[in-house]
């Protein structure tokens, strides 16, 4: 790394900071369901807005905090498509000095296969909070990019615990997705890590043993209907999950085993890295 930069990545169920130093990297997350009823309306509301902005400049204040030299700020989906993005954009502004680049879906595809697989070949499913990215890569050129809107915050609202609500959702969605073959996956986006340490029983997660862990389609989907018997409290204190991603988890794991279904895909790698890693790769910061 050419010196210490932060990322921030405004995301539609979280606020993540990636901040490097020399050749290593530093996550927090801050779960703030950006996208959470947005499905209302068009328009991010005001509660959300206000502690999705708040987790943005605290993260900001952390980089800064820790002399980086820069800190690149982007979001993703719930942003692009609210009404009210301008005025989203321009609060984070007025907190941080710093212009919030909205990317667009094949571009957030993009940045998520830049960063899991760093110019190798395969694919990638990123599940997050309002969509769902697709990219895929051969003899080291991006042969495929598809974002769909729908995620785990999506899916919520929408459908809230009803699992044959979200399965009719998932199997109306999942034909969207056209990839050429791949048979390299690795799944990225809090959906994906969530699961692999829910099948470990990590309490407290280690992003270290989730890293590289093999999630099977049938243990994925034996993972979903195992978490809708449970109650969101229920999910909070077995998996030491915050609420916010209790709610979303069990919807998020079976749009994910659709997904993975509907393409005949057997399983995924689950990867730590993720369109962070990738931003900073796209800005030409490694």
């Amino acid at each position: 790394m050419k010196e210490n930069v932060g990322v921030i990545d405004v995301g539609s169920n979280s606020v993540r900071l990636l901040l490097t130093s020399g050749d290593k990297g530093e996550k927090t997350v801050i779960v703030t369901a950006l996208a959470d009823n947005m499905e209302k309306g068009k328009k991010l509301n005001e509660q959300s807005v206000s502690r999705t902005v708040e987790a943005v400049r605290l993260l900001f204040l952390q980089a800064k905090n820790k002399r980086a030299s820069k800190v690149y700020i982007f979001a993703t989906e719930a942003v692009r498509k609210a009404e009210n993005r301008a005025e989203f954009c321009e609060k984070v502004y007025l907190e941080t000095g710093e212009t919030v680049d909205v990317v667009d879906g094949k571009t957030e595809a993009k940045l998520g296969l830049l960063g899991a697989l760093n110019g190798l070949d395969g694919g990638i499913i990123d599940v997050g909070g309002a969509s769902t990215e697709i990219a895929i890569s051969n003899d080291k050129k991006f042969t495929y990019q598809k974002s769909v809107d729908l995620g785990s915050v999506k899916i919520n609202n929408l459908c809230g615990q009803d699992a044959k609500q979200i399965e009719d959702l998932a199997k109306e969605y999942s034909p969207k997705f056209k990839p050429p073959q791949c048979d390299n996956y690795y799944a990225i986006g809090g959906t994906a890590t969530t699961l692999a340490g829910i099948a470990q029983n990590l309490v407290p997660y280690d992003p270290n043993k989730v890293d590289g862990y093999y999630l099977s389609a049938e243990k994925i989907k034996d993972l979903a209907n195992e978490l809708f018997l449970l109650s969101v409290e229920e999910r909070v204190r077995k998996y030491n999950l915050i609420e916010r991603r209790a709610k979303v988890i069990a919807g998020g794991a079976l749009w994910l085993y659709q997904v993975l279904k509907e393409l005949n895909i057997h399983g995924v790698t689950v990867s730590e890295k993720d369109n962070l890693e990738g931003y900073l790769l796209y800005k030409g910061e490694t």
